[in-house]
């Protein structure tokens, strides 16, 4: 099979057309997908995986087709021919090939009005802004649940994880403001978002500032990292809670202006079949869209 193969010394990615294809009885606890679509994560080539003989080949998001279910006894969820999309593992083999490998904790079922493209674009970006905000913010993913987090801010609103993060805020019931710039204003404010800021010309920790007891946030998800999350510490009201999808808060925090009892977090995304079922029935009832920038040939 053709599969992307990607070195760091030196630093190159090939396409190998005689790549080994992964089979049945190599891998009996995992379905055997052919990929229909792959999306690499921004920065993914730079990453240190590749010096690991197995981790060659990029790509973790996938959306493709079952070929086999495993063949270890047992019911299994899903079938040859089922259309599917994942997060795969990070510490295997990606999915820039012509058929790949997923194990069924990591699959869901394809959103039937999704390209496999489309469908491709969502699973990391996605399980990014649902682990941050319902998993560590403690929202709930429903309009009716009262939740007690009413204020969210979402940096890089235009972004991969930040679009997730706009639309699942919005769905949740939350005030949504989203930092973006200039030419995706209206685009943020398409997905759900309250207010937008563009930060070419307003300072958030300035608009903050004009009226911090109606503007701080409950809940402040960074996917920019660096000056920006180190503003979102003061931006944060008491008991609020500072998520970095960029990189880890707490060595950001500001010795001086941050309210009392703001929490840092930090996490990893994880596989999950299950949540990314719940954005399935977001999509398919067009309470959620993917946003898909650009498509290239495997070549």
């Amino acid at each position: 099979m053709r599969a992307l193969i990607r070195r760091s010394d030196p630093k190159t990615l090939t396409l190998d057309v005689n790549h080994p294809s992964p089979s049945p009885a190599d891998h009996p606890q995992y379905y055997i997908i052919r990929t229909k679509a792959t999306a690499l994560t921004r920065g993914e080539l730079t990453w240190p995986e590749p010096l690991i003989p197995d981790i060659l080949i990029p790509g973790f998001d996938l959306a493709g087709e079952v070929l086999s279910a495993p063949t270890t006894p047992g019911k299994h969820a899903f079938k040859a021919g089922d259309e599917v999309y994942a997060l795969t593992t990070f510490t295997w083999k990606g999915n820039a090939r012509e058929i790949s490998v997923g194990h069924e904790d990591e699959l869901a079922l394809k959103p039937k009005n999704a390209s496999w493209e489309e469908a491709a674009s969502v699973p990391l970006s996605a399980l990014s802004a649902y682990e941050a905000l319902f998993v560590h913010a403690n929202l709930k993913l429903s309009k009716d649940s009262n939740n007690q987090i009413t204020r969210v801010l979402v940096t890089a609103a235009s972004g991969g994880v930040g679009i997730w993060g706009v639309q699942l805020a919005h769905e949740a019931g939350a005030e949504v403001v989203g930092t973006c710039g200039t030419s995706n204003m209206d685009f943020v404010k398409s997905l759900g978002a309250d207010t937008v800021l563009d930060y070419k010309e307003t300072d958030v920790l300035d608009w903050v500032g004009e009226d911090i007891e109606k503007r701080a946030f409950d809940v402040i998800l960074d996917c920019i990292g660096g000056q920006t999350l180190i503003s979102a510490w003061k931006c944060a009201r008491r008991g609020g809670k500072v998520i970095s999808v960029a990189e880890p808060p707490d060595p950001k925090k500001p010795t001086k202006g941050v309210a009392e009892g703001v929490e840092g977090i930090w996490f990893i995304d994880k596989a999950n079949g299950v949540a990314l079922g719940e954005v399935t029935s977001l999509i398919e009832r067009r309470k959620c869209k993917p946003v898909v920038d650009s498509v290239y040939r495997l070549e």
